[in-house]
């Protein structure tokens, strides 16, 4: 066959070298079995493992494989018993899809190969999913291989039509296996050179244990990959004996490179070079043959002789006739494979099946790590598997067992594998036995953990937008765009900060910005200034200043709620914590609206974990866990835990009594929480009153500022203007020098008292409510009294009523526009107008406008009255707001607001019957009547009347109608109805009452 592609790179043809010739590929269609077609390349017996290796990875574009598991076993037709059958199918194939591994075995299409080739077929017709296949490399002596005439004419663009296997065949020669992908045949050698396959496999597998993938430094600067090759692990199945033992001629010619015609001795052979090379070997005792042999003597080399090994063999072979010379150079070669116990692992499936496969193959390589190295860098190959397999158990039991000293730059790699494939457990476990978070967080290092979010994942396609809203900006100021990689968006900590800022506004000013003193305070008072197209982006090598926040935002974008919340355990300001993550998922629910339930179940969660915090602070300290609602965060740019649980609408936090009891002392402010509401009323009216027994002021004693009481205070930086005791200010006050007449305080006292009583949010509110009534009274008496027509107006008191409403539109451009400086115009907007009760205000102050602009002019003047009695209705209605604060008022406005959603919906129904009733009963009633306006009021206003009961039976009873029975009169006389279809009109009438009154009705009462 003619090479297609030519010879690899790196692949000399020069005899000298001992690579042999070229490689030579094609592909193979098989006869038979569907439309299956698989790849093969034949090779020579020198050719450097390095070439066979890039062929299967380049140019087959395999995926790296994780783990090579290579099997040694039967290759002749015999019967499996069903528990190896089960162990293959099962156990084999299952752990070489969990981990990604490639499964070495024969190319032929008999013994142990057919059985893998089974396992492999089953498995790919099982799965659904492309990406998921078990690697399977089939690889034999093109010297055993039947048709190999159709190999050897195969032509360059053809592929060679591989007949299918009848189950005959020529013996020894066998079928290729169709069930295998990719085929290496191996070309064989003179007679006597020796066995080039085992050869060929020995060096390709170690070529493969050798590869190593690096992470990079701990700089922030890595590749994850976690294709990475890890090992090789040898399998060894039942191995039989030949029982033709002087063979046949054919046999003899086509494996002349075999070294014995007895196949467990070439077996030996390839056991005693494969542990030479430190390969691991995990043999299945109970399948057979030498399997059994070695696991009977694996454990006792000590009592190793010929004359044991002679028992062994007589017992596992039996009928078999052995010469002395062979029993001797036998227990040579065991003895040779036994004197390395640490890589040989015994396992019996039999009496020991409560394990699976991949958990026996983990354990096999880790024991095979410990006996030669007590370095924590050999062990993680062995941790990479373990990670990939999710096998906690067996890292905490076997590999960080306290033999080995892990140090955090030792745990840097699999570190990375455990966040980026959501393994919470590993975090953990990497965390206790030494890994530094703070080491290992870089800010580089965070930016690829959102480099590997995933493209179906709801961040990705925020930070996707976030970074082609950047793009756009970069081009429309004509600034110079950065090359995007071939992989796609490498997404940035500029468009994560940006994330962030929409889900969390104040609480994360400044995050992930310039790091420097400097850029910090900057970030801190304000956004300055900055060139146009430049980003404020950290030091990529700098260590993250809070990683375990954010490594919990990192969690909690991406929906793992699980890591997410040991992070939050390990992290400081866990409330704040807990209520910006239930802010975050709040906002994404609107944004993924198929989610929006599982959303609002982690979002329940989050804020349980925040009020079982405060809960604890609650119930050591009150005074503690008052200032922890005020305090100013660092980590979440000093918003308060108040201002989270505000942005994040959490009710259940808010109802806690130690909130409420704080709220409660904020409201009040220095006064006495049982002060009737009519005192302060009185105090309006007679500022006097404030400076008598009427009201009362709470006198405290001082709050404690010692060193030892305050220590913890202080260092949550408390806010100790809202907890300060009014008894504190009063010693104060008491222990200031006297001014002469004793006048100082007296009247120090006069303004403390004068500022407590009109400083308590309390008093500040029934003020503004006061005066919003004295408005509406205003406005009352400009519409029914002094509402005057020009020239004669506006009056004095309605040009007051113009300067009440400025002051209020003044107020609404302040909530609207000034509340944030680090925050686009139009985003202010939005969230102004997301509250309904700004919309409230906005369409009283547009329809205050338009009705002063009409009454202005004489000829629209009774237009501008009309307009403003109606926004006089829009005015009255926000007391509705106002009063939603009252204990017993709230709840049910909030009801009353929940019932209006429904009563849209029953309404709808009722509007279908009013329309077909109103409608029927206009054209059998009045058929001549015209007139659009008494059309309308027929239709629509009638029916809707006699929902309540005015039904005008003067125009409905035949019996009672009072009108002209002359045709022509009739035919004139619009409003005379007709008494053709009466008994229809009554019938109808009857129905419509009937649905309205008693089963509409009765439903709107159902549902609340």
């Amino acid at each position: 066959m003619q090479d297609a592609h030519g010879p690899c790179p790196g692949s000399p043809r020069d005899a000298g070298d001992g690579q042999g010739p070229g490689l030579l590929r094609g592909e193979v269609d098989f006869g038979g079995s569907g439309k299956k077609r698989g790849k093969f390349v034949k090779v020579p017996g020198g050719v450097a493992s390095s070439v066979l290796f890039d062929l299967l990875l380049t140019e087959w574009h395999l995926p790296a494989p994780n783990l090579v598991v290579s099997l040694a076993g039967e290759e002749r037709p015999f019967p499996m018993k069903p528990w190896l059958r089960d162990v293959l199918r099962n156990g084999l194939v299952k752990a070489a899809q969990s981990t990604g591994a490639w499964i070495l075995t024969s190319a032929l299409r008999v013994g142990l190969a057919r059985h893998v080739g089974q396992a492999v077929r089953d498995h790919s017709l099982a799965s659904t999913s492309a990406k998921v296949r078990v690697v399977a490399i089939g690889l034999a002596s093109l010297g055993r291989v039947l048709h190999q005439q159709l190999l050897e004419n195969a032509q360059e663009d053809s592929p060679v039509h591989y007949p299918a296997d009848d189950g005959g065949g020529q013996r020894p020669l066998c079928s290729l296996d169709s069930n295998l992908s990719h085929l290496i045949l191996v070309e064989p050698g003179p007679p006597g050179e020796g066995d080039r396959l085992m050869e060929l496999r020995l060096r390709l597998e170690k070529h493969i244990s050798e590869q190593r993938t690096g992470y990079g430094d701990s700089g922030g600067s890595f590749v994850w990959e976690p294709g990475s090759p890890w090992g090789i692990l040898e399998l060894l199945w039942a191995v039989c004996p030949n029982r033709r033992r002087g063979g046949s001629r054919l046999l003899r010619e086509t494996l002349g490179e075999m070294p014995s015609l007895w196949r467990p001795v070439w077996i030996l052979e390839r056991i005693s070079r494969a542990v030479e090379q430190a390969a691991p070997w995990l043999i299945l005792a109970g399948s057979g043959g030498i399997a059994d042999v070695l696991a009977a003597l694996v454990n006792q080399p000590h009592l190793l002789v010929p004359q044991v090994a002679e028992k062994q063999f007589r017992e596992k072979f039996p009928g078999e006739h052995f010469s002395w010379e062979d029993i001797v150079h036998w227990t040579k070669l065991l003895q040779d494979i036994t004197s390395h116990p640490h890589l040989l692992t015994v396992y019996d499936f039999e009496q020991e099946g409560s394990e699976e496969l991949d958990t026996v193959i983990l354990k096999a390589l880790v024991k095979a790590c410990k006996s030669h190295s007590q370095e924590a860098q050999d062990y993680l190959d062995e941790l990479k598997l373990a990670v990939a397999w999710d096998r906690v158990d067996i890292a905490k039991s076997e590999i960080f067992s306290g033999d080995v000293e892990w140090k955090s730059r030792d745990l840097e790699e699999v570190m990375v594998d455990a966040l980026v494939s959501n393994k919470p457990e590993f975090v953990r476990l990497f965390v206790d036995n030494g890994a530094d978070m703070a080491d290992f967080l870089t800010y580089g290092r965070l930016q690829q953990l959102y480099h590997a979010v995933s493209p179906k994942s709801l961040l990705f396609t925020l930070l996707q937008r976030k970074h082609e809203e950047a793009r756009l900006t970069l081009a429309g100021l004509g600034a110079q765009q950065p090359r995007e990689p071939p992989t796609g968006p490498a997404f940035s900590l500029h468009e994560v900060s940006r994330v962030l800022k929409d889900f969390l506004q104040d609480a994360c000013r400044g995050l992930y910005q310039d790091g420097r003193p400097g850029a910090r305070g900057k970030a801190e008072r304000g956004p300055a200034k900055r060139p146009a197209g430049q980003k404020w982006l950290p030091d990529l090598t700098q260590r993250s200043e809070n990683p375990w926040r954010d490594l919990f935002l990192w969690a909690v974008l991406q929906n793992r709620h699980e890591m997410a919340t040991y992070f939050w355990a390990m992290g400081q300001e866990g409330v704040a914590a807990a209520l910006a993550a239930c802010k975050i998922l709040k906002e994404m629910s609107h944004l993924e609206t198929e989610a929006e339930a599982a959303q609002a179940m982690h979002e329940a969660k989050y804020e349980q974990l925040a009020l079982d915090l405060f809960s604890e602070c609650y119930s050591n300290s009150e005074d503690r866990a008052f200032a922890l609602l005020v305090r100013r965060n660092r980590s979440w740019s000093r918003t308060t835990c108040l201002h989270l649980a505000a942005e994040a609408d959490t009710k259940a936090f808010f109802a806690h009594d130690g909130v409420q009891a704080f709220l409660t002392k904020i409201w009040w402010g220095d006064m006495g929480t049982g002060t009737p509401i009519l005192r302060l009323l009185g105090a309006f009216l007679c500022p006097a009153l404030i400076y008598t027994n009427l009201i009362t002021f709470r006198e405290e004693a001082p709050l404690r500022t010692g060193p030892e009481d305050l220590e913890g205070l202080d260092s949550l930086d408390t806010e100790t203007s809202l907890l300060c005791r009014p008894g504190s200010r009063m010693e104060e006050l008491a222990e200031a020098p006297r001014t002469p007449g004793g006048r100082g305080p007296r009247a120090a006292f006069l303004l403390t008292r004068w500022r407590r009583f009109w400083g308590a949010p309390v008093t500040v509110f029934l003020g503004n409510v006061v005066m919003y009534f004295a408005f509406l009274f205003l406005f009352t008496y400009v519409l029914l009294v002094d509402f005057r027509p020009p020239p004669q107006g506006p009056s004095g008191p309605e040009v007051t009523l113009y300067f009440w409403v400025f002051t209020l539109v003044l107020e609404e451009i302040r909530q609207g526009f000034f509340r944030d400086e680090d925050m686009h115009l139009m985003k202010k907007f939005t969230l102004y107008v997301d509250d309904n009760w700004n919309k409230c205000d906005m369409v009283a102050i547009f329809l205050f406008i338009v009705g002063v602009i009409c009454r202005m002019v004489p000829s629209a003047f009774e237009a501008g009255r009309t307009v403003l009695a109606i926004d006089f209705m829009v005015f009255t209605l926000r007391l509705i707001h106002i009063f939603a604060i009252h204990k017993q008022l709230g709840p049910k406005i909030i009801i009353v607001e929940r019932m209006m959603k429904d009563v849209f919906f029953f309404l709808f129904f009722l509007s279908v019957w009013l329309v077909a009733y109103g409608v029927t009963t206009q054209a059998l009633l009045h058929p001549h009547d015209r007139r659009p306006e008494w059309i309308f009021r027929r239709v629509l206003y009638r029916p809707y009347l006699q929902i309540f009961g005015q039904i005008p039976l003067d125009e409905i009873d035949e019996a009672r109608v009072n009108c002209s029975a002359h045709p022509l009169l009739l035919e004139d006389s619009p409003s005379c109805p007709s008494l053709y279809a009466n008994w229809l009109v009554i019938l109808l009438l009857v129905t419509f009452l009937l649905v309205t009154n008693v089963l509409l009705m009765n439903l709107l009462i159902a549902m609340f």
